[in-house]
């Protein structure tokens, strides 16, 4: 079954995120052409983050917050982010201004 154009920007724009920077749900709605689909970026990322190697672990809310609902995911995903470099301002939040992926357009 053919995937989307908006699944498949969504999915290139994931694979563009480099080490050591994050990006939010919202963010990549928007840049995907649908500013209100931050719930669909969401889906999209989790079931397909392993078929297409996405590094899931770099997208985090509009807050800055890590969104995972489990308390193991959290730890996974902060550690992952910790080890390229991104420091957290508090528990699961992340300075937005000084790590959050700004791409060139």
């Amino acid at each position: 079954m053919p995937i989307s154009d908006f699944t498949t920007t969504v999915i290139k724009i994931i694979k563009q995120i480099p080490e050591g920077k994050v990006t939010t749900y919202g963010k990549i709605a928007i840049l995907a052409g649908n500013p209100r689909s931050a719930r669909q970026v969401s889906w999209i990322l989790h079931s397909s983050s392993k078929k297409y190697k996405l590094p899931w672990h770099r997208v985090i809310n509009s807050k800055g917050i890590i969104a995972m609902k489990s308390a193991d995911g959290k730890n996974i995903q902060k550690e992952l982010l910790e080890k390229e470099g991104i420091e957290f301002i508090s528990d699961f939040k992340v300075n937005l201004k000084k790590f959050q992926y700004q791409p060139k357009n």
